[in-house]
């Protein structure tokens, strides 16, 4: 399988995450060391992966409230076989979020480094 299809079908997992917030599947998207980041109104916020999955496991999931999906994958760009940024469009509750996924290649596949994220707009 190449580079591309790997991440792909990774990204297949990082969507299913966000959408039903599977815990288990979480720890599998995410390195236990990543952070993710946005920035509203001049704020930045930081949440460690502890953070948001903690926000997961305490919040509906878009499944549970039978909202649709939509999910894009925008670009991918390989750096190395081992590195890759990956930006994504999906619809998450009633926003619109565009998402740079920092993927670092580790022995159990490819996982989420850092991330970074905006909401671009309404559902």
């Amino acid at each position: 399988m190449s580079i591309h299809a790997e991440i792909e079908t990774f990204l297949s997992d990082y969507f299913e995450v966000l959408y039903t917030q599977d815990l288990d599947l979480f720890g599998r998207v995410f390195l236990p060391e990543s952070v993710l980041y946005s920035q509203a109104d001049g704020v930045t916020t930081v949440r460690p992966f502890s953070v948001y999955r903690d926000i997961l496991a305490n919040r509906a999931s878009p499944e549970s409230l039978g909202q649709p999906r939509h999910e894009e994958v925008k670009m991918i760009d390989i750096l190395s076989p081992e590195m890759a940024l990956v930006r994504v469009q999906l619809r998450l509750f009633d926003s619109i979020m565009a998402d740079h996924l920092c993927l670092l290649r580790t022995d159990k596949g490819w996982r989420i480094a850092a991330k970074t994220y905006t909401r671009v707009g309404p559902a």
